[in-house]
């Protein structure tokens, strides 16, 4: 999630942003700090500069390995110590420090994102190095104003951008989803008109199924794909992202890098995270070839391979026609974004997504327009809908998506 005094280059974070990235997460202590600094040698090795950025690089990693050796002296002596005679004031720094990072890194994500979503962040980015800075200097309580002042701004940023975007004149509206193939419509409901992007497929004709890059369970630097190449490989005519994963581009995703922990079971009748029990509780999705099941905990699932795929992903937008998710109580508080799912209406499976929409507005439309049952999927930069081409996206790479296959 973070930048530093580093520059802007084209609108985007250049090299210094990321590396900041690395600084904090050596500087965030602990015995996490060993495996921290495997991130940052590895992001030593793939970052690329060039001209005059490149002085200015190296003192920046001189620096980072410095901070890295200080406080790895700090944290042995610390380690050594009487626990009666612990050294308290070490463990405020490495406390406030971690809870700065914590705060930063949020910040940073937020700005992906938005970024993602076509909001201008190039300022918001320079406040932010500013921040990690300031953190990096120990001025723990001027790093959270500065933060503080970044989250409110980009609040202010991201109502800009949602009350800009208007539904085209030629988008028609109908609470009817279509029938067959791609549609792009408005759906009226009581809180306003939405416009959603989905594909329709009848189980009688298609078969869905989950495809994954990887063969297996994948814990770090997993494979990924663009949506399509999916596609392609599988012969699909529709299909769009899965379930959430820890992207490269998020800090806190060292050591875990396009991983997910959901449960999943491939076309290859593969289940994915199959042990673990962390995540049971979320609800998923079962494509049984004939039919579809959505359930509100996928512990309420065994691992029958006979169905042609399943997915776990949260939260549960609409069971048996009724809205599950209503978010905080006001379904328009919250972040607006394109919010991917998978539904049905009978026999009908539609994969699409509600634009410009928090999750709880987005189960909002999905009742309105008559779904039984409707899964959130993945979202901000993973978001991607595809049929005969993009709709929407192409989005990141990513390790699972969900398909429409002719039968």
């Amino acid at each position: 999630m973070p930048v530093h005094h580093f520059k802007i280059v084209n609108g985007k974070p250049s090299h210094y942003l990321v590396a900041a990235v690395a600084v904090l997460m050596v500087l965030a202590g602990g015995a996490s700090a060993y495996k921290l600094y495997d991130s940052y040698r590895g992001l030593r090795t793939s970052l690329v500069a060039t001209g005059n950025e490149r002085d200015s690089l190296q003192k920046l990693f001189d620096k980072l390995k410095l901070d890295y050796d200080t406080l790895m002296k700090d944290y042995d002596d610390l380690k050594n110590q009487d626990q009666v005679k612990v050294n308290r004031e070490l463990r405020v720094e490495i406390g406030n420090l971690q809870r700065g990072y914590d705060r930063a890194a949020k910040v940073y994500v937020d700005l992906l994102d938005f970024r993602d979503r076509g909001g201008k962040t190039v300022k918001l980015e320079e406040q932010l190095a500013l921040a990690i800075n300031q953190l990096s200097d120990r001025k723990y309580t001027e790093a959270v104003a500065t933060l503080d002042k970044i989250g409110s701004s980009l609040a202010a940023e991201q109502a800009k951008l949602v009350a800009g975007i208007t539904i085209p004149a030629n988008v028609p509206v109908s609470n009817t989803p279509p029938s067959t193939g791609y549609s792009r419509q408005q759906v009226a409901t009581s809180i306003g008109n939405y416009m959603v992007s989905m594909v329709a497929g009848d189980l009688s004709n298609t078969r869905i199924i989950v495809d994954t890059a990887s063969d297996g369970t994948c814990t770090n630097n997993c494979p990924v794909l663009p949506l399509a190449t999916y596609v392609s490989r599988s012969g699909a005519y529709a299909g769009i992202n899965g379930s959430y994963f820890c992207p490269a581009t998020y800090p806190q995703c060292a050591g875990k890098t396009n991983s997910f922990d959901l449960l999943l079971m491939n076309k290859n009748k593969v289940y994915f995270n199959s042990d673990n029990n962390v995540y049971s509780n979320n609800p998923g999705v079962i494509f049984g070839g004939g039919y579809i099941r959505f359930v509100s905990a996928v512990s309420q699932w065994g691992r029958d391979t006979g169905i042609d795929g399943m997915i776990s992903n949260f939260p549960l937008l609409v069971q048996d026609r009724n809205i599950v998710f209503r978010g905080d109580g006001d379904p328009k508080q919250g972040s607006k974004g394109g919010r991917s799912f998978v539904a049905n209406k009978g026999s009908q499976v539609f994969i699409g997504v509600v634009h410009s929409a928090s999750v709880a507005e987005s189960a909002i439309v999905l009742q309105a327009m008559g779904m039984d049952g409707a899964l959130n999927l993945d979202n901000g930069g993973s978001t991607a809908l595809w049929s005969g081409g993009y709709k929407v996206g192409p989005g990141r790479d990513l390790p699972n998506v969900i398909l429409f296959v002719r039968k």
